[in-house]
């Protein structure tokens, strides 16, 4: 155990690096990696999950219904920042229309689930996260059509039923079980938490893998420009999200979870809709794609260099 714990450490600080290494050989040399499938993502992701239920009390629940206000905030930053950002990033550079559609559709969906892992990771409000997550795929629904409808000028259809499945499937089952076997285990979960950032990393370095290689020949294809669109997206996602909560003066732990949340997005999600609402525009999926593999790299070095921010 006193090796695993060791290797878990070492794992856990230098975590970024190991996921950009990955993500390079799935990049340039996909086939080394192609038997990671991303059909594992949400298996991986449910693991994951499993595991920080496992170092969650009901206390920790307890805070999020109790201050609904840090929950309302995080969902309103969701849906105005990325939906805006997107917004203007298609104006400022121009964007053809069909990778207009794309950028928009990614900035108008709930955060993501993988949010929940990386707010784990960089030693944020857990419980919060998980509830914007909740909260924001619930309105989802309902603002992802309106919102893409105001600034792609179209509406959008989304299937409430494979979202609830999903968010029910990744997030709250594992978590509930890892919640219980805590609650009824806790003096042998107390030994496997010492080991739990080897398990994450491991988890996220093969979801990194699994959707690099299944995606490279489109971001090989997609230009600078779109990935340039994307980080733009992304990391101005989380500076806002985290400097949103500064100014309303939330803690350490719920600036991190905010930022991520907001900067994080169901972008898988996005190149769903993109792929049955805009069948016209086949580029439309693109950005994300791309997303969905920056978003992941960008939120490992992000919560690496968080985990290191207490005040």
């Amino acid at each position: 155990m006193k090796t695993l714990e060791k290797i878990s450490d070492f794992v856990g600080k230098y975590m970024a690096i190991l996921v950009l290494a990955v993500a390079a050989l799935a990049l340039f040399v996909p086939s080394s990696v192609s038997f990671i499938k991303t059909s594992y993502v949400n298996t991986l992701l449910g693991i994951v999950m499993f595991g920080m239920g496992l170092t969650l009390k009901l206390s920790d629940f307890k805070v999020v219904f109790s201050r609904p206000k840090d929950v309302i905030i995080g969902c309103i930053c969701q849906f105005t920042i990325m939906p805006l950002l997107a917004f203007l990033l298609t104006k400022i550079f121009n964007l053809p229309v069909e990778l207009a559609v794309g950028v928009i559709l990614v900035g108008t969906c709930p955060g993501g689930t993988s949010s929940n892992v990386m707010t784990y990771l960089a030693k944020g409000d857990v419980a919060l996260s998980v509830g914007m997550t909740s909260v924001s795929t619930i309105l989802a629904p309902f603002l992802t059509p309106a919102l893409t409808f105001i600034f792609a000028g179209q509406t959008v259809d989304v299937n409430i039923v494979s979202m609830f499945l999903s968010i029910i499937k990744v997030v709250i089952v594992p978590i509930a079980l890892g919640f219980v076997v805590n609650k009824f285990f806790s003096a042998v979960t107390q030994k496997i938490v010492k080991i739990l950032p080897l398990i994450s990393v491991t988890a996220i370095v093969a979801i990194v893998a699994a959707v690099v290689s299944a995606n490279s020949a489109k971001i090989m294809t997609s230009g600078l420009l779109i990935v340039l669109v994307v980080v733009l997206h992304n990391c101005c996602g989380y500076a806002l999200g985290f400097g949103i909560g500064k100014v309303l003066k939330l803690d350490m732990a719920k600036c991190k979870a905010v930022a991520i949340e907001v900067g994080m997005q169901n972008s898988g999600l996005a190149t769903s809709l993109a792929a049955t609402h805009f069948a016209q525009y086949p580029l439309a999926t693109i950005p994300g794609a791309v997303f969905s593999v920056w978003h992941n790299i960008s939120g490992a070095i992000f919560a690496n260099l968080l985990a290191e921010k207490n005040d």
